[in-house]
């Protein structure tokens, strides 16, 4: 078998590895336009999950790890002069450059042919039995075939950079700061004993208003950013001191979620960027283009029927990368709009809304029982009971607690004066009525993020009657989304709808500040919900 890889990042490397470990006999071409030495970015990094699937297929991560990396097991949130962590995280990093050296000895030694410095098309492949694509986002095959492989995406609004660091971070840590431009974040963590990533972002707005948009982002690769350097150095001084920050290749862009109708077509298949992204928040490009190579190695080796073994390669892998870009939906839409949450929220609050975002209150409180009583606690310290039967205010009354009941005549509010509030519930604005009498809107959510600020702003006329916005339909992740929007962007008083069995759901929502209540569609409320009854946290 002839097997020819276009791309010698680390999934196009790994992927020839694998091969020549399994079947030596299997010839092995992989082109690289780069130099060997070349590599841009600073570190990756990789849960300790990825860690074990990886290293049971080839322990050349588990050295370059062992070696010259970092590891940590607790986050950190640093914000207006406040830190907050939570354990259970555990992960690894390493710097790109030292990984990928060690991949290309390993790949030569092994009998692959390494071409560096050199293009590769189509016509180049001519006579292999297999093509992969692992060429990265931009991939040149993907585009020469882009009629078959139909790929898609969908750019971001947030600004980016990726930046280096000497300073010293103990793990990975997010840093916010507010400069007279706007909010900027910083995703920083150490890759070896000297040196660390540090990505930054923020809005477009903030962006241009720190006049950070006259770099030149149309530039072959190479020259970096300076003048945005020096901004971030002065901005973030109380995190880093006077260290400088690195540069490589170093410049603002909007993050791309791509996708592929199909990884295969005849004997040309995708694997890594070329296939899919995923935020770098949560799912780490290289992570997910050396679990491809694992995949794609075990079918070109294990099955007799290479057009079989083809086959099975994207039915195996899809379905993880589809988990993965699910799960980073929320966590990019959070980046979308940290700055508005940095100005709404107190940082314990702020806090447990970024570690909510992608994990409800108890898996986080599995990982790490001391962060969530700590929040719970400053939640209680203020509002003088557990967050879902501590007292709301709705139509001007004080709610006895955060879950709501409904009946055929709409939602029911129990009182602190011993009477229960009744809200109709109605699609839009009546017509006529009462100035006296509120009122509940019920508005549905979009299946998809991107339609959820539109949902908003068309809701939002009759949610400034309404006394209370009920948010249903969508997924569960739009409904937050949708939730939050009508709040914090229209001032609305806002309730999700829940299931009775989603406890954990209900709290993250009223602990998060998502939403002011949650409703059940049920006049009898489940145990959890009702004051004095079962688990009193929430």
């Amino acid at each position: 078998m002839k097997v020819a890889i276009a791309g010698g990042g680390p999934g196009g490397l790994f992927l020839a590895i694998l091969l020549k470990r399994a079947r030596p006999d299997i010839e092995v071409v992989v082109w690289e336009r780069n130099r060997a030495e070349d590599a841009f970015g600073f570190g990756v990094v990789f849960s300790d999950t990825t860690l074990a699937s990886i290293n049971d297929a080839d322990p050349v991560l588990q050295q370059a790890l062992v070696d010259h990396g970092a590891r940590w097991d607790t986050i950190e949130v640093r914000m207006k002069g406040e830190r907050w962590t939570a354990g259970g995280n555990g992960m690894a990093a390493v710097g790109r450059k030292t990984l990928l050296a060690l991949m290309q000895r390993r790949a030569i030694e092994a009998g692959v042919n390494v071409r560096f410095r050199t293009e590769v098309g189509l016509a180049d492949t001519a006579g292999f039995d297999v093509v992969v694509a692992a060429d990265g986002a931009n991939s040149r095959l993907r585009t020469q075939l882009a009629e078959h492989f139909r790929p898609s995406c969908e750019q971001a609004t947030a600004k980016f950079i990726w930046l280096g660091t000497t300073h010293a971070f103990p793990g990975l840590t997010f840093l916010h700061e507010q400069s007279p431009d706007g909010v900027f974040a910083v995703h920083a963590y150490p890759i070896d004993a000297r040196t660390g990533t540090f990505i930054v972002e923020t809005d477009e707005a903030s962006w241009r208003s720190a006049g950070l948009d006259e770099f030149d982002v149309e530039q072959p690769p190479g020259p970096s950013d300076t003048k945005s350097r020096r901004y971030l150095e002065k901005l973030f001084a109380e995190h880093i001191g006077a260290t400088p920050l690195l540069v490589n290749n170093s410049r603002w862009a909007n993050f791309r979620t791509r996708r592929a109708a199909t990884w295969r077509h005849g004997n040309v298949v995708l694997l890594g960027d070329a296939a899919h992204t995923a935020h770098f928040s949560v799912g780490s490009g290289t992570k997910m283009a050396m679990e491809d190579a694992i995949v794609l190695a075990d079918c070109l080796t294990t099955v007799d029927d290479l057009d079989e073994g083809l086959g099975r390669y994207e039915e195996r892998a899809r379905p993880s990368v589809e988990k993965i870009q699910q799960s980073a939906a929320p966590s990019l839409a959070w980046w979308e709009h940290f700055g508005r949450l940095y100005q709404a929220l107190d940082p314990w609050q702020f806090a447990f809304h970024f570690f909510s975002r992608t994990l409800p209150v108890d898996r986080l409180e599995r990982r790490d029982r001391r962060f969530v009583e700590a929040v719970r606690g400053r939640w209680a310290g203020e509002h003088g009971a557990p967050p879902l039967h501590s007292p709301g205010r709705l139509a001007h009354e004080s709610v006895a607690g955060r879950v709501l009941p409904t009946d055929p005549g709409g939602v029911l509010a129990p009182c602190a004066s011993g009477q229960t509030l009744r809200l109709p519930l109605h699609a839009a604005a009546p017509a006529s009525r009462s100035s006296s009498a509120p009122w509940a809107l019920r508005t549905t959510a979009p299946d998809r993020t991107t339609e959820v600020a539109d949902a908003a702003a068309q809701a939002a006329s009759a949610a400034a009657q309404a006394a209370l916005v009920v948010v249903d339909g969508g997924t569960r992740f739009t409904r937050a989304l949708l939730s939050e929007e009508l709040r914090l962007a229209y001032g609305a008083t806002t309730a999700i709808v829940v299931n009775a069995g989603e406890p954990e759901v209900a709290e993250t929502a009223v602990l998060s500040g998502r939403a002011d209540f949650v409703v059940i569609t049920s006049e009898d409320l489940p145990g959890w919900a009702r004051s004095g009854d079962g688990d009193q946290r929430g």
